[in-house]
């Protein structure tokens, strides 16, 4: 259970481009128990969900963290998939933790775009060997995939803003270099993204630049992501809040401390902890 060899070619692009399109990684009954998950999830949003597009736009951009603990479904994918053995290849780790879930639907005609960003700088974490999974559920058309700037991880951290009005709310102003304007010219850039159908996922490092565009006609985008942590990840305390929040870590963690916590349970090797869970499919 959970076990996956990866090819030395796709652990190569990975550490490359710090971003891989993996084709069908994904049975069937994986996606439509993701699928269940993820419509429970919109239900029965927790209080860190938040919209991520503005009143007037006729889609809707929706997001939510941090809800394996109360979602069976994704409890069950993230801990019985290979999900956790994929991610520490990719790494070039001996173990995978989870870091946290992030949930984004984009419904139909959102104009809302996903500004380029890199992860990393939101969180409170540090290290080189990390990696997140961004999974659809859908279909999604080339222009509305999530892209990214190849070899963009091997660079330095980018100045995070608030995605609706580029504020600096994390590092302080001019702490860090400002994104370059990237759709200024395009062309200039080497972006990947890659036309994606429900079985397929995307890796890609915490510090690659990535963005997406909005959602078009009668399509939904509904897309479940998992943040890794390989062995050299590291807790770093912020004096602002992260996002997301992990409220009360920072007086049982120290500054430093390797993210041996609960709230980051071990993938892989397998935990049987958790698979002891009993399976519960949501409906």
């Amino acid at each position: 259970m959970g076990s996956f060899e990866l090819p030395p070619t796709t652990i190569e692009a990975f550490q490359r481009d710090g971003a891989v399109c993996i084709r069908q990684l994904f049975s069937s009954d994986e996606v439509g128990l993701l699928e269940r998950g993820i419509e429970h999830n919109l239900a029965f949003p927790s209080e860190r969900a938040k919209v991520a597009s503005r009143p007037d736009d006729p889609g809707w951009f929706f997001e939510d963290f941090c809800n394996w603990q109360e979602n069976p479904a994704y409890r069950q994918f993230i801990f019985q998939s290979r999900v956790g053995h994929v991610a520490a290849q990719l790494m070039g780790s001996d173990q995978a933790r989870l870091y946290h879930d992030h949930l984004l639907v984009k419904e139909p005609n959102t104009r809302q775009r996903t500004p380029w960003h890199q992860d990393q700088p939101y969180y409170n974490v540090e290290g080189r060997q990390n990696c997140s999974m961004w999974m659809p559920v859908d279909p999604v058309a080339r222009e509305s995939t999530l892209e990214f700037i190849a070899g963009s991880h091997l660079g330095p951290w980018l100045m995070p803003r608030t995605f609706l009005d580029n504020q600096a709310r994390w590092f302080p102003e001019g702490s860090l270099a400002d994104l370059p304007d990237i759709e200024a010219d395009r062309s200039a850039w080497n972006i990947l993204g890659w036309e994606l159908q429900p079985g397929d996922a995307v890796f890609f490092h915490m510090l690659t630049l990535h963005g997406a565009g909005g959602v078009g006609g009668n399509r939904r985008r509904r897309a479940f992501s998992l943040r890794f942590l390989g062995e050299d990840m590291r807790h770093a305390p912020r004096p602002w809040r992260t996002s997301p929040e992990f409220p009360g870590l920072v007086e049982q963690l120290a500054a430093g401390a390797a993210l041996e916590h609960e709230l980051f349970p071990r993938l892989w090797p397998v935990s049987y902890t958790h698979l002891t869970l009993p399976t519960i499919l949501l409906v």
